[in-house]
């Protein structure tokens, strides 16, 4: 769930910017250079799409990198747009008819689930007119421990986009899509996979590993919770990722010197977006 949390707190948090918050948190976050076999280049980023407090995550290598880039690419472009994407997800959530959220888990879950939507404020029968997976995507956003899309990553590298062209790499649509698309056994596994994780959140250890720059940390964060299910890891992060890196290296190659800022935990790993471009025929170096 925590790469889980991430991804609402990326699409449907951000609306109570500019308060005054705690001192920033220092981060060296890892950052890597792209070449293809021409010498056109790109940039890696791995982001943090949420925490407590803000972050100070800017250096010379990532600021020099920003500078020379020729385009931002990111999951989803207009993520500052918080009435669309909301909009986006409520249309894609609605349900008819659906059963009790307590029947769409298996009997050992529902200890859980209960304990989750009885501190979330929702009672069992509230989400008749909701699909499964947008009620485990709910109910996952309501069980954040501190995290505050206010100071994730992302909306500060858009907002460092200034006149350049932003490109997606799926957009709110289709990264809600791929929630909506699953079959509903897959669903209430990972509404099963919420309700549990929940009762032992342990997101700081993303933030943790991100902060370091720590690529075994983050590739352990990728191995367990609902990426453990097989069908789940593919459909919500190893063909995103084969997606992504298509992209990535065609934009690469048409020298348009991408800087792309997406979740850490998709960078590492053998199907990281690192291992995957190296794997397209480019070179891929981690700058310090």
């Amino acid at each position: 769930m925590r790469m889980l949390r991430g991804l609402l707190a990326t699409l449907l948090l951000g609306l109570a910017l500019g308060a005054c918050g705690p001192e920033p948190l220092p981060a060296t976050p890892a950052l890597w250079a792209v070449r293809d076999e021409a010498g056109h280049e790109g940039w890696l980023f791995g982001t943090i799409h949420s925490a407590p407090a803000p972050l100070d995550w800017r250096s010379d290598t990532i600021d020099g990198a920003l500078t020379k880039a020729g385009a931002i690419m990111v999951e989803v472009g207009n993520l500052q747009d918080d009435a669309a994407v909301a909009a986006t997800f409520a249309r894609l959530a609605q349900g008819e008819n659906e059963p009790p959220l307590s029947t769409r888990v298996a009997p050992d879950d529902r200890p859980a689930l209960k304990a989750l939507m009885d501190k979330a404020g929702y009672a069992d029968g509230q989400f008749r007119e909701v699909e499964t997976w947008a009620a485990a995507l709910t109910l996952a956003r309501n069980s954040e421990d501190g995290g505050d899309a206010a100071n994730g990553v992302d909306r500060a590298v858009l907002q460092a986009a200034g006149a350049r062209p932003v490109l997606e790499l799926e957009g709110a649509e289709a990264q809600l899509g791929i929630f909506d698309t699953l079959p509903e056994r897959e669903q209430r596994d990972l509404l099963g996979a919420v309700a549990q994780e929940a009762t032992s959140p342990d997101g700081a250890d993303l933030l943790k590993g991100w902060r370091r720059g720590d690529i075994t940390a983050l590739e352990a964060e990728t191995r367990r919770g609902l990426l453990a299910d097989p069908e789940l890891r593919e459909a919500l992060f190893t063909a995103r990722n084969a997606a992504w890196a298509d992209k990535i290296a065609k934009t690469v190659r048409e020298d348009r010197r991408p800087f792309v800022a997406v979740g850490a935990a998709h960078m590492v790993g053998p199907d990281g977006l690192v291992a995957l471009l190296e794997r397209a025929g480019l070179t891929v170096e981690r700058l310090q």
